[in-house]
């Protein structure tokens, strides 16, 4: 089994900045790829940005240039750095993992969520 933990949400101003944490433990393997997903109230869970090793990410075009997402591999940890954050940046911030396992499954893993809420 493994686990994700994420912390660091909250509320800020628009315009503010933010640090979201996610820590991975358990069965591990090996991490292929870490990241956020973030669902606003009333709408569908969407793609933030993701670290597939190698130093490869990949953007949602809504966060691009404000949001940078950094791994740290030998922690198992994934952070993400929002900055010039905006109402719409609201939601639910979950952290997700694609982990191979120590019985060789390859398996996606997802915390709780930290909510962030951004005000005008």
């Amino acid at each position: 089994q493994v686990q994700l933990v994420e912390s660091g949400g909250g509320l800020v101003q628009a315009g503010g900045s933010l640090r979201l944490s996610c820590a991975a433990s358990g069965s591990i393997f090996s991490i292929n790829a870490m990241g956020w997903y973030r669902q606003a109230p009333g709408k569908q869970r969407e793609f933030v940005a993701v670290n597939t090793g190698g130093g490869s990410t990949t953007y949602a075009d809504s966060v691009k240039g404000r949001f940078t997402i950094y791994r740290d591999n030998a922690k198992n940890t994934v952070s993400l750095q929002m900055n010039s954050l905006k109402p719409e940046d609201t939601g639910v911030y979950y952290c997700y993992a694609i982990v191979t396992t120590r019985d060789s499954y390859s398996m996606h893993y997802w915390g709780k969520g930290t909510l962030v809420t951004v005000s005008s």
